[in-house]
């Protein structure tokens, strides 16, 4: 027999070595010297807890007017006194949202010591120091969709900007700024949708537009806040209903309705709610019981079925410039 030279027979047995151990066979498992444990794999994953979403409340209020009478009130007693009644109740939520009547400017008066009729008696312009205690009474966002946003004009609006943003108070419906048509507040991870419908600026056709980009978000909720109608009646416009059923319709979970300074009826549509007018929070219109009565509304927002609840409180304006609980 043949001798081979030794390298030529340790070549072949290291080659079969190598083969057994990486192919898989199972005599192949362990190599020498070493203990390999075998892993067994669960046959499923635990599936992560998915934590529930508490509820959240929203108050919503009609106007806040902060000129002639109540500014004056106010410049004397402190802006704190006008809703000092009231304080606890809008605290007891998680935001109180309202309808902020006029700009905020750094110009005098023009409607102080006017008397009902005259044209200056409608020209609106607040104190910025106002904002600091709607602030601390949980009014943190306001819509400023309205008619008297420009009483002073366009520089009147940035200014009314300029001292929302400084004091931490957010906003929508500018009228200088198509993007400010809707807000989404985040709550306690629950995401709120706010849309603005100004019958004075934009009207039905804008509003619907706004109400398409927002579903575009998916937030949680859709509410509509609208300055709409007509002053002083008693039932909404017949126009104004058919526009709170379109906004239904195109996604809005609730509609809020303002400008009427008088408390107006609701409804449902299609199991959703219509408060067509909450009328006054703050104002000085003393001159009708019905524009001394308004309402504020709690809602409770509930993610994890998708529904609404809601408590009414009803609030009566003083002749003192406090308003109150009735």
């Amino acid at each position: 027999m043949k001798n081979y030279p030794k390298k030529f027979v340790i070549f072949p047995v290291l080659f079969i070595s190598a083969f057994f151990l990486f192919s898989g066979c199972e005599k192949a498992d362990i190599p020498i010297g070493k203990t390999i444990q075998k892993i067994s794999q669960p046959a499923e994953f635990a599936k992560p807890e998915v934590k529930k979403r508490e509820p959240i409340s929203i108050i919503f209020l009609g106007d806040i007017m902060l000129d002639r009478y109540i500014r004056q009130i106010a410049e004397k007693k402190g802006y704190d006194f006008i809703l000092e009644k009231v304080s606890d109740f809008l605290k007891s939520s998680d935001l109180a949202i309202a309808n902020l009547e006029g700009p905020v400017t750094s110009s005098p008066s023009r409607s102080i010591n006017t008397q009902l009729g005259e044209k200056a008696n409608y020209y609106f312009t607040f104190n910025f120091q106002s904002l600091s205690v709607l602030k601390e009474n949980n009014i943190r966002l306001v819509n400023i969709g309205n008619n008297h946003i420009s009483n002073f004009g366009a520089e009147g609006i940035a200014e009314t900007k300029n001292y929302l943003n400084v004091n931490g108070i957010e906003f929508f419906g500018d009228t200088t700024d198509e993007n400010n048509c809707y807000i989404i507040k985040e709550i306690k991870s629950i995401k709120i949708g706010l849309v603005s419908h100004n019958q004075f600026f934009g009207g039905q056709e804008k509003s619907i537009e706004c109400l398409a980009k927002i579903k575009l978000l998916k937030p949680d909720f859709i509410v509509v806040y609208a300055h709409w109608g007509k002053e002083y009646e008693k039932e909404p416009l017949e126009s104004v209903r058919n526009l709170a059923r379109e906004f239904i319709d195109n996604g809005a979970d609730l509609v809020i309705g303002s400008h009427p300074h008088i408390v107006q009826w609701e409804e449902e549509y299609k199991n959703k709610k219509i408060f067509y007018s909450l009328g006054n929070f703050v104002f000085d219109q003393y001159f009708n019981p019905e524009t001394r009565l308004g309402l504020a509304v709690k809602v409770i927002f509930n993610p994890e079925n998708k529904t609404l609840d809601f408590m009414k409180q009803p609030v009566f304006m003083e002749t003192s410039g406090q308003t109150v609980l009735k």
